[in-house]
């Protein structure tokens, strides 16, 4: 009989078992031998053909079945695992690349996650955390802009308890949070914290220690956070226990609260004591009226009422009451609605939650840079496993040859990948544990690895299969997809359209890491620009002393004598707010009658006469204060940013009054105009301000003498202090410090940005390391034919980096639009922001390619060295 063609073998094996070859075998031979006797040889193996292949199409789908059940078998699995193992071992090169950059890329995304936890939980803490809110203003100022804030004046709370108290569980008026001076015997500290009312402990759920949420029901008591309790008391039970407050308020200890988490909002306050307590010794607050924002409102609503609900019922209760007061027309025109601020919204967006800017800006930027990074080092895997793609092919040919399908190969190259993966995440867990403490102090976070938390492991688990199936997948279904007839042949082409996938991933890679290297630049810049504008004074050597116990009062000039005899000091001034801020404001002025508004609030500060000495400002016209002159009590001396404001060329000798009436419309001369003082953010435009003698000040200012170093005057300062002022402990700040802590968030962002960027291109440089060697190996023949035809180490290293180059300048035409509108976008946030310069993209671009010529040069110039009689030795 006729034999078929050799062909069936192949496919009843790869499709077939025994059984079925014994049942189809006899039936196919008889057709095919009838056809050769009728129809002729050449169209009898065409029917036989199309006849097996319709025989065994449903043959091989239900084999295909069962071959899934038999791959997943744990034999299967086992032996994917083993082959893997041996890849590995084999490939020590190829494995250190992928298992160290997945690592660091993994290491970088458990890192960010953690970050992006830990801002998504913020306030979580507080079990009432869905239905407590912060009440607050919201306008629009005369130019348009619309602007928010907290500071909210003492009648509102009073309205909303009475005509509001329907929806609200509680309605809790505090002072805004500051420093204090706690006292008991001899022991002393400066804790900040907060007068609430007695509400506070039960809205905010604090967990106590010992004493009851109801320990603020006593007007005269106070509540202590468990680390500042230690501190005054030490183990001792401190319940009953005394507690002087600035030495002026006496209250005694009702609880201790455990310490809040740093991840909340009042993370900082270490106690809480009764708003009544203080407006005992402030009686004042409670006179003030609807013109004069200074307290804090909170509030937690009923579980039945809505947010958006009573924040439209409650919207115009500050205007209709503006619009009954005569003379607050700039007020009104601000259009000030009150609104309710959920405490979800308090980090991420907090004053910003009008529109989708603030913080939460930098959680996606940060998730995003954690996604690109990890992505990265995935590319590595996928590239690296494609460009041993003919080292694979033949093992993918034999395979299939005798009997694997598909499913089975791309199951054998994922068990390398998760093999890969599993690896590299040990290593990323060893990575991140030991760069948690450096990554906190740099992100000012409080992070650690929650070992103990199972959905950390289950999110570890989904992170690690998800990352294995994006490293694997594309090489899985590349190297699965060879045909075994053109493998064993020897005649596959893995060319340059093979090559065109593996060519766009490595400018995928290098316009992520030239969109980082230009971010770092530009935010390096910007911080860089906004510190060395000019600021007005002089701040080395100021030093800033709050002045928080009643018994400084009438001290300052035998302070002020004291210290100057001591040597170490210069002069000395008192202010009404640090030079680092403004905490007084005014609307507008008038002058011959006619009103010159703030539109945007005019900075007041009330100084001695030394101030302007003190901290060193500089005239632009008239004259500083003088004591020897008792009308300057009435005079005024103004930055020049309020000069322009008001539009007169020579404004010295100018009357002005406050304006509306406050001061009884008293007229204060301008004695001189000084250069602006950056006394708030140093990106935004210098706030007009004017400066006044008064008596009531906060703070002195302590210049001390440039002939002594810090460490020298500070004990000589401080022995003055304690022999004047002995209640108080010694606190005080640098300016210099203070006015660097103005720049901290965007340093965060600037370094964030810049280990980022240094790790995406390690990452990707270990890429291409590992494409040069297998390059070069690739082409050894060729190498070794041209230097026998006399080319240079330098021709041949140009030929093999050139490529790479092409590749590089690609990404980097894709990365300066990227990088430049959103960083337009991202500078346009500042008011006072740096130009984004051509040679910032020129330096980025010049500076990838110097990194990637470094990466492939060494394998480059090693295969160019290379003797060709070695290369050539096979031949």
């Amino acid at each position: 009989m006729t034999k078929p063609p050799r062909w069936l073998s192949f496919l009843l094996s790869c499709f077939g078992d025994p059984n079925t070859l014994e049942e189809v075998q006899g039936d196919l031979l008889e057709l095919y031998a009838y056809w050769v006797e009728t129809v002729g040889e050449r169209k009898a193996r065409w029917r036989y053909g199309l006849s097996v292949l319709k025989l065994l199409r449903p043959l091989a789908r239900r084999n295909e079945t069962d071959s899934i059940t038999h791959f997943l078998s744990p034999a299967m699995l086992h032996n994917y695992l083993k082959i893997a193992f041996r890849n590995l071992t084999r490939n020590k090169a190829y494995s250190f690349i992928n298992i160290g950059g997945l690592a660091v890329g993994m290491a970088v995304a458990i890192l960010n996650g953690l970050w992006i936890y830990d801002e998504l939980s913020f306030n979580t803490y507080h079990k009432n955390y869905d239905s407590i809110a912060q009440v607050t203003e919201r306008g629009i100022r005369k130019e348009g802009n619309r602007y928010s804030g907290t500071s909210l004046p003492y009648p509102l709370a009073t309205e909303l308890k009475a005509n509001y108290q329907n929806y609200f569980k509680h309605i809790l008026i505090s002072q805004q949070p500051e420093d204090y001076i706690l006292a008991t015997g001899d022991t002393k500290l400066t804790r900040k914290g907060q007068f609430i009312e007695a509400g506070a402990p039960e809205m905010l759920s604090l967990k106590m220690i010992r004493g009851t949420w109801s320990g603020l029901n006593d007007p005269h008591s106070i509540l202590l956070s468990a680390s500042a309790a230690e501190a005054l008391f030490g183990k001792t039970d401190p319940l009953g226990k005394p507690v002087q407050i600035n030495t002026k308020m006496d209250a005694k200890v009702t609880g201790v609260y455990e310490d809040l988490p740093h991840n909340t909002g009042f993370y900082d306050i270490k106690f809480l004591a009764p708003f009544d307590l203080w407006t005992s010794v402030n009686p004042w607050v409670k006179e003030q009226q609807w013109d004069n924002w200074f307290l804090f409102i909170y509030a937690q609503i009923q579980p039945n009422a809505d947010f958006d609900r009573v924040s439209a019922l409650i919207k115009d209760i500050e205007l209709n009451k503006l619009k009954s007061l005569k003379g607050r027309q700039e007020m009104i025109d601000r259009q000030p609605q009150i609104h309710l601020l959920p405490m979800r919204d308090w980090h991420l967006h907090g004053h910003y939650n009008m529109d989708d800017t603030g913080p939460v800006q930098m959680v996606w930027l940060i998730g995003l840079i954690g996604i690109f990074v990890l992505l990265l080092a995935c590319i590595n895997f996928m590239n690296l496993s494609t460009a041993r793609s003919e080292k694979r092919a033949k093992e993918v040919g034999i395979r299939k040859s005798v009997g694997s399908l598909r499913t089975q190969l791309v199951s054998q190259f994922f068990s390398e990948s998760f093999l890969v993966v599993l690896l590299a995440f040990g290593l990323s867990l060893l990575l991140a544990t030991l760069s948690l403490p450096w990554f906190n102090t740099i992100a000012a976070k409080q992070l650690s690895v929650p070992w103990a938390n199972p959905s950390f492991w289950l999110a570890s688990l989904g992170f690690t299969l998800l990352t294995g199936f994006v490293a694997g997948s594309y090489p899985a279904l590349y190297l699965s997809s060879f045909q075994p007839v053109k493998v064993l042949k020897g005649v596959i082409r893995v060319g340059r359209f093979a090559s065109v996938p593996r060519k766009v991933l490595v400018v995928i890679q290098f316009t992520v890491s030239v969109t980082l290297i230009i971010s770092t630049s530009i935010v390096y810049r910007q911080i860089q620009y906004a510190k060395n504008r000019p600021i007005g004074y002089n701040r080395d050597g100021l030093l800033l002393v709050q002045k928080k116990t009643a018994e400084f009062s009438g001290k300052f000039d035998v302070l002020r004598t004291e210290l100057k005899n001591s040597g170490a000091v210069v002069e000395v001034a008192e202010s009404r707010s640090s030079v680092a801020n403004i905490t007084m404001w005014n609307a507008g002025f008038s002058r011959k009658g006619k009103e010159i508004p703030c539109p945007n609030g005019c900075g007041t500060l009330s100084v001695t006469p030394e101030y302007g000495k003190t901290v060193g400002w500089e005239f632009l016209a008239g004259r500083d204060f003088d004591r020897r002159f008792s009308t300057d009590s009435s005079g005024l001396v103004v930055n020049e940013s309020f000069a322009k404001m008001i539009g007169l060329k020579k404004p010295v000798g100018e009357a002005l009054a406050w304006n509306p009436g406050w001061r009884n419309t008293k007229y204060f001369n301008v004695l001189g105009v000084v250069k602006d003082m950056v006394a708030m953010s140093p990106y935004e435009k210098t706030v007009p301000t004017v400066f006044f003698l008064e008596n009531y000040h906060d703070w002195i200012n302590i210049r001390i003498n440039p002939a002594m170093s810090p460490a020298e005057a500070l004990p000589k300062i401080e022995a003055v202090f304690k022999k004047i002022i002995p209640s108080a402990p010694f606190d005080y700040k640098f300016a210099d410090q203070e006015y660097a802590l103005k720049f901290a968030a965007e340093e965060r962002i600037g370094k964030l940005a810049g280990v980022f960027a240094g790790l995406a291109i390690f990452i990707s440089c270990l890429g291409l390391f590992g494409l040069a060697s297998f390059m070069a190996e690739q082409r050894t023949k060729e190498i070794g034919v041209r230097k026998v035809l006399g080319a240079s180490v330098l021709n041949l290293w140009g030929l093999l980096s050139k490529d790479f180059v092409i590749l590089v300048l690609i990404g980097f035409g894709i990365a300066t639009p990227i990088a430049y509108y959103s960083l337009s976008d991202w500078l346009r946030n500042y008011q006072y922001h740096t130009d984004i310069s051509w040679w910032i993209f020129a330096a980025s671009g010049i500076g990838a390619l110097i990194i990637t010529l470094l990466t492939v040069s060494f394998q480059s110039i090693k295969a160019a060295l290379v003797n060709p009689v070695k290369s050539l030795r096979s031949e």
